[in-house]
């Protein structure tokens, strides 16, 4: 049964169809106070275990791109990895604004004022149509000058442009169901967000599939069928949302796209102010990733294509500390919101000595998949070998993101946005881009150069971050207990 065959795709949505019915007949909700460690756990892994499933899912449609672009050959592999670098920082850092929901709707839950949240939510789609507009602008006036700076092989140029212009087309519908997505999450309901990603995935393959390769009779697009790919998919991640937020029982006892509340200003000012930090934190970590590929347009298209596809395999295995961090996010902003600190600290403990497991295992799988994987994203041999190379060195990645991530996550939940946005900003652009940039240009080192500059910038900002945590949950501790004198 290949993902292209009918048989997959009716069992896909069938599967789908039953959970949601599923979902519509149970009325309680995800997250709940718990008594002993054994209840936290066991509902934490309840929150966690979809949303890994979820950014798994998120990934795979990258993953396709990258995977289906690097078939049709280098030249769209590299075109590919050049238009995601720009557009990935944006994303992310817009994604990050739009989490701010996350936390202050689980707070509102954990402190039982549920008739805030369809008004936080509404305020916060306006915000997601204001940002798809301001990134359309500023991408009609700046891709060409920023294409142009670049040494760029013409097709690669080309291919890195119109790959953009297709994404560009969903930019509306990502924005608005990352607002719907922070909403569903915060309530624990991450389960429905699960079923929304699988639904989609089949979409994002299938139109990848045609679009690159051009089959069924629709043009062969190369790398650039895979920009059109990806806004179908989030036009269609949009529509599945509407229908699960205002059908599902949990969800739409909250009155979403009922009851369209004025803007308010203040309200936006009060998710920015959360959001922002959080935006710029992601945008900082991403975008060091995006400026050490432009950097990299200076070597060769091969080694731009390994690089492209050694950090999407490593990117893989990211998905386990960052699906916990947003698992910490909602549990301890819960528990934050109801004044319940002693259980705050007990899910922080479990997350990290989680992620950290999780962080082992990661490195065991790239040392021992590299050679395998290398051969899933080309068929050249000087190419698979340079992937293999970036791979070992992406090994030392993954313990500083055990550490980091879930850490950034429970910030989050404590609403602390700010200074881990300025040891984000410290740790990458004022210490892993600088040595990066002198390691590739100075050493024999060469393009890795720049590897050791994110392994060293990622150890930064774990270290950093964990010295916040501790003062974070004493001075939480402290207002708390002058409050209740």
């Amino acid at each position: 049964m290949t993902p292209f065959s009918p048989l997959f795709i009716l069992y896909y949505f069938a599967t789908v169809l039953a959970s949601f019915k599923a979902g519509r007949k149970s009325k309680a909700m995800a997250m709940y106070p718990t008594q002993t460690l054994k209840e936290k756990i066991s509902l934490f892994m309840a929150v966690l275990m979809p949303i890994l499933v979820t950014q798994i899912g998120l990934f795979s449609m990258n993953f396709v791109d990258t995977l289906m672009s690097g078939r049709a050959g280098a030249e769209d592999l590299a075109g590919v990895a050049i238009g995601s670098s720009i557009w990935l920082p944006v994303m992310t850092g817009v994604t990050g604004v739009m989490m701010a929901l996350t936390p202050i709707v689980a707070q509102h839950i954990g402190a039982g004022r549920k008739e805030e949240v369809a008004y936080d939510v509404t305020q916060g789609l306006y915000l997601s149509v204001a940002a798809s507009v301001l990134i359309l602008l500023l991408g009609f006036m700046l891709l060409d000058p920023v294409l142009g700076l670049m040494a760029l092989d013409l097709p690669v140029e080309a291919t890195a442009r119109h790959y953009l212009i297709g994404l560009g087309f969903g930019v509306f519908f990502l924005f608005a169901s990352l607002v719907l997505r922070s909403f569903v999450d915060a309530l624990g309901e991450t389960r429905v967000t699960m079923m929304i990603i699988l639904s989609a995935l089949p979409i994002n393959v299938f139109f990848n599939y045609v679009l690159i390769f051009g089959r069924f009779g629709f043009p062969e697009l190369g790398g650039v069928g895979a920009g059109y790919a990806s806004a179908i998919t989030y036009g269609f991640i949009f529509l599945i949302s509407i229908i699960f937020t205002t059908k599902m029982n949990r969800l739409a006892a909250f009155p979403i796209f009922r009851t369209w509340f004025v803007p308010s200003f203040r309200k936006v000012k009060e998710i920015l102010f959360i959001g922002l930090p959080i935006g710029f934190t992601i945008f900082f970590e991403t975008s060091i990733f995006a400026a050490v590929t432009l950097l990299m347009s200076e070597f060769s298209t091969e080694v731009i294509a390994a690089h492209q596809a050694a950090l999407n395999f490593a990117s893989i295995l990211y998905m386990l500390p960052l699906s916990i961090a947003m698992a910490l996010t909602i549990a301890v902003g819960f528990e934050v919101g109801a004044k319940r600190l002693n259980d705050a600290k007990q899910y922080t403990r479990f997350g990290l000595w989680v992620a950290l497991g999780l962080g082992l295992f990661a490195c065991i799988v790239i040392y021992l998949m590299r050679e395998p994987a290398s051969y899933w994203y080309t068929t050249e041999d000087e190419v698979a070998v340079l992937i293999q190379h970036f791979l070992i060195y992406s090994i030392f990645f993954q313990l500083s993101d055990a550490i980091a991530s879930p850490i950034q996550g429970v910030l989050r939940g404590y609403k602390d946005v700010n200074v881990p946005f300025i040891i984000a900003f410290i740790s990458f652009w004022i210490i892993g881009l600088p040595a990066g940039f002198l390691l590739a240009n100075v050493t024999f080192l060469g393009p890795f150069g720049y590897w050791v500059g994110l392994i060293s910038a990622l150890a930064t900002m774990a270290l950093f971050l964990y010295f916040r945590l501790f003062y974070i949950q004493r001075r939480e501790k402290e207002r708390i207990e002058s409050i209740d004198l």
